[in-house]
């Protein structure tokens, strides 16, 4: 990097950016459930880079919300009410089209999630197992990976 003298002031040419540490990533949460948003939410805000920075507790509601705010994240509920999880994840991917979308879901049939992949779901983590794999699957969504239960993957 070298420096310039303008009218007596110095300033750097080719400087670069001060990294600041890891990007923030929005997380918008959306479950029926109240409790389960709240132990959704304190396991990602653990995590170093993660905020919620919002939450929904119904289909046309999530829409709304990740239309305003178009977090880098959607953690997805399939059985809301209104609209299933689905169908949300359909709209959203209208509504904020940057937005990664996981759902994470009690409903563990394969048609299910395959459906919910194909409607622009990048991931399908059943309830049962989110404790255990709920980091890792935000880890891989937001990488681009796909992700899927390992219950779902290999059954019985």
């Amino acid at each position: 990097m070298s420096n310039a003298v303008n009218g007596g002031n110095a300033f750097a040419l080719n400087a670069k950016p001060v990294d600041s540490g890891p990007a923030t990533v929005s997380i918008l949460l959306v479950d029926d459930s109240r409790l389960f948003r709240t132990l959704v939410s304190s396991i990602l805000s653990q995590q170093p880079g993660y905020q919620i920075v919002g939450e929904a507790a119904d289909g046309p509601e999530a829409v709304r919300r990740a239309a305003e705010l178009k977090p880098n994240l959607v953690v997805l509920d399939v059985g809301l009410p209104e609209l299933t999880g689905v169908e949300v994840a359909r709209q959203i991917r209208c509504c904020s089209p940057d937005s990664t979308i996981l759902l994470l879901t009690g409903n563990n049939d394969p048609e299910v999630a395959r459906e919910a992949l194909n409607a622009g779901a990048r991931g399908y983590l059943l309830k049962a197992d989110g404790v255990v794999e709920l980091v890792e699957a935000v880890r891989d969504v937001l990488s681009g990976k796909q992700f899927v239960s390992r219950r779902l993957k290999n059954p019985g």
